[in-house]
């Protein structure tokens, strides 16, 4: 059976973490591209910004602020797109924060928010709109993970593990939204132009930019198979990178990154929250 898959003009395109960032310019392709797009952020005045630049466009653009964080408000999102604008086709989870997790300054809330906004914050949505996508007989459901789900990396034991757990989550409920005729897909970016890459005080190789980026997930959706992932030369480095024996990995790890001259930092800091 070939499972469902989104077109322009059959019903809604849901997207979270659209503010700013790749949920921004994915909105705004999609509707350039004559999709009806809702577009969620807790930030309102960024959605009404992006609804103004689409006046005119192909397609349409609804703002919708809500908090992924908000079990029951994620719940009223979905019932109020269903009502207002029609069936959600695709529903695409890419809201995301990062806190950075260093070793010598492990800070449970930290780990916690990851976990609530990066995880939770998918399931918040995934499991409504599941349930909307089953009475409909169809749908498509992207999760937007990261490359850093791939392999454990320097200060990202928490960031890194929700997107770990999302992959997995995927792969897992593929087996049975296939039946359901629901395609599921995972995008895993790597370093892409966006705020929240800009305050990395790192070099990030392969920095995409996110136009590009978007084209990668719209045709991804569109013709695609399971995994969305680019830019492919970084993406094909770390997969091979994880099938290293772990000696290895962590010695190459620890120098690309730099990681083995760096010196621990014990002040207490509290790392301040990015979003994509």
């Amino acid at each position: 059976m070939d499972l469902y898959r989104i077109k322009p003009g059959d019903g809604v395109v849901w997207i979270t973490g659209a503010s700013a960032g790749i949920g921004r310019q994915l909105a705004y392709q999609m509707v350039v591209e004559g999709y009806t797009v809702v577009g969620s952020a807790r930030n309102a005045d960024a959605l009404s910004d992006l609804g103004k630049e689409l006046a005119g466009a192909n397609g349409e653009f609804f703002s919708l602020p809500c908090d992924v964080t908000d079990i029951e408000g994620m719940q009223a999102a979905v019932d109020s797109i269903e009502k207002d604008h029609g069936p959600i086709r695709l529903a695409v989870f890419n809201a995301g924060n990062y806190w950075p997790t260093p070793g010598e300054a492990m800070d449970l809330d930290a780990y916690r928010k990851n976990y609530e906004v990066n995880l939770f914050g998918v399931l918040n949505g995934l499991v409504p709109v599941v349930e909307r996508m089953k009475g409909h007989g169809k749908g498509q459901i992207a999760l937007v993970a990261s490359v850093s789900g791939y392999t454990g990396l320097p200060a990202a034991s928490a960031y890194g593990a929700c997107k770990a757990a999302v992959n997995n989550m995927a792969e897992s409920l593929k087996f049975d939204f296939d039946k359901m005729n629901i395609r599921i897909q995972v995008v895993n970016p790597g370093f892409i132009e966006t705020p929240l890459s800009g305050k990395n005080e790192f070099e990030m190789p392969f920095l995409m930019p996110v136009d590009k980026a978007v084209e990668r997930m719209v045709r991804g959706f569109e013709h695609g198979g399971f995994e969305i992932t680019f830019p492919r030369r970084f993406t094909f480095i770390l997969k091979l990178l994880r099938m290293l024996p772990h000696g290895i990995y962590f010695w190459l790890m620890a120098r690309a990154t730099g990681w083995n001259t760096r010196k621990l930092d014990y002040r207490d800091t509290t790392p301040a929250k990015n979003e994509r």
